[in-house]
């Protein structure tokens, strides 16, 4: 295995994921970023590669259990170490509860819950192996407080974070630092962009998070002290109510 270090972005898509494995190349890190689209991600580490940043694109579903194993084999073995997971997995859907069917629920579950499972548990053996590392698991607005139409994703997110305190109460004293990242706003996104009603008034005023921004707090949470580490951290602009 190589000596180089790795920092590894399950959830690399276009805005947030991409931002946080800009953000980790500055710091002189390997990037491996991963997408279930093996297209748009490797069209993403070639973005960073123009800029003169060692990064390498996977497509790969974070819900199997084998591709995630696989996955962590691969880099480990003939990328270098890996130092640092970040899992940003969204999946933000809105439905009633009346129109959400068990397919549905379980799919979303699948994708913000238990694929954060698998991708913190792989990075978890690998770390304790060595006695250092951070994870970081990306949360939102639901992983606290379920609102109306978002049932499911709020149950995921939820689980996701009760999950992300339980490795940090096992693993801490490992010396492995696991933190959870509660992003209370409106992300600079397309998607944002294209259904906000009032995405102008509040860019305007400085109140939509811009990705690039947001990614610094997680080399933040990476590069903190053992002595002062953080485990929890609320990110929202000025503007945004509690």
């Amino acid at each position: 295995m190589s000596d180089k270090k790795v920092a590894l972005i399950v959830g690399a898509g276009d805005a947030i994921g991409s931002a946080i494995a800009r953000e980790f190349a500055l710091t002189g890190l390997s990037v491996c970023m991963v997408r279930r689209s093996e297209e748009l991600v490797k069209e993403a580490a070639k973005a960073l590669n123009d800029e003169g940043y060692e990064a390498r694109g996977f497509g790969v579903d974070a819900r199997s259990e084998d591709a995630v194993q696989e996955l962590f084999e691969n880099i480990e073995n003939n990328i270098g170490e890996i130092g640092v997971v970040v899992f940003n997995v969204g999946a933000n859907v809105p439905m009633s509860i009346l129109d959400t069917s068990a397919r549905k629920f379980y799919k979303i579950w699948e994708m913000a819950c238990f694929s954060g499972f698998l991708v913190g548990r792989e990075a978890a053996r690998v770390m304790s192996q060595r006695k250092r590392g951070t994870i970081i698991f990306t949360g939102a607005t639901a992983s606290v407080r379920g609102g109306a139409i978002f049932g499911a994703f709020a149950s995921a997110k939820h689980g996701l974070r009760a999950l992300a305190q339980s490795m940090a109460r096992e693993l801490g004293p490992k010396n492995i630092h696991v933190a959870h990242v509660v992003i209370d706003a409106a992300v600079d996104t397309q998607w944002i962009r294209e259904n906000h009603p009032e995405y102008q008034k509040f860019v305007e005023k400085d109140g939509v998070v811009q990705p690039a921004d947001l990614a610094k707090n997680y080399v933040m949470l990476h590069e903190q002290p053992r002595n002062a580490w953080t485990f929890e951290l609320d990110v929202r602009p000025w503007v945004e109510k509690w």
